[in-house]
């Protein structure tokens, strides 16, 4: 009887370890940015080059300074802080209407972003939701739907992202986004050549869109996996320099 208490104790335990851990999207992105790089993005100093334009980030003791170094004769350079959004140019502060400021605000802020995922997926304004699983190139997958709310979600609050985060290594491999601005439209991106720099993770994208025009966001792995999205380009980020603040 004493042996057939331990051995079922033993199968008790066995089971208690087995049991999968049902993770929610919050913790999922947590995971993420801790792989990524974790609180090392919050006092760092980044430099890169994109599309061959010059870029540096400052994050320190809780503010940011993102910047942008424009290739022209003015020695234009955009900064976003906590305080706002300037222009300099010849080192003197431009003046410029509310709404051409949000613009290039927006635009800055769009690089940024998008080079440091998935560090600003905890952002207040981020609304995060798991969809459920994938399977992309025989590799599993948390699939993560963000939305933003109006207030600081910025002009392209209405638009609709999806993340792929790995199962084994928190990862995120691929995302998709649905935008209004212009035309609107979908796209696709797939990671290639992650590298890490001063214990951050960077990757360069290519860049798809679905072949047919009526295609649905939520389906975008899908048609991935079909060979039903076209390459538009190669996202690229050069350069890439980190120094660790204290």
């Amino acid at each position: 009887m004493k042996q057939f208490c331990i051995a079922l104790s033993m199968v008790l335990c066995l089971s208690c370890k087995e049991k999968p851990v049902n993770l929610d999207a919050q913790s999922i992105v947590d995971k993420a940015i801790l792989i990524a790089g974790g609180d090392r993005y919050d006092h760092a100093e980044m430099d890169f080059t994109f599309r061959n334009i010059k870029y540096k980030s400052i994050r320190q003791n809780g503010t940011f300074s993102l910047q942008r170094f424009l290739p022209d004769t003015l020695n234009t350079i955009d900064i976003l802080t906590n305080d706002g959004f300037i222009r300099l140019q010849k080192s003197e502060k431009i003046p410029l209407a509310d709404s051409i400021a949000f613009k290039y605000m927006e635009s800055v802020n769009s690089v940024h972003y998008f080079v440091q995922l998935p560090f600003g997926l905890n952002n207040p304004a981020v609304y995060k939701k798991l969809l459920g699983e994938s399977t992309i190139k025989n590799k599993n997958y948390y699939k993560i739907e963000v939305t933003f709310s109006e207030e600081g979600g910025g002009v392209d609050f209405e638009d609709v992202f999806l993340y792929w985060i790995s199962k084994d290594g928190f990862t995120l491999d691929y995302l998709a986004y649905q935008f209004y601005t212009g035309k609107g439209g979908i796209r696709f991106r797939e990671s290639y050549n992650p590298r890490v720099i001063e214990g951050i993770r960077f990757v360069d994208y290519n860049n798809y869109r679905p072949k047919d025009t009526l295609a649905n966001l939520y389906e975008m792995d899908v048609l991935f996996e079909a060979n039903a999205l076209e390459l538009l380009s190669k996202i690229e980020t050069e350069n890439v320099s980190v120094r660790l603040l204290k």
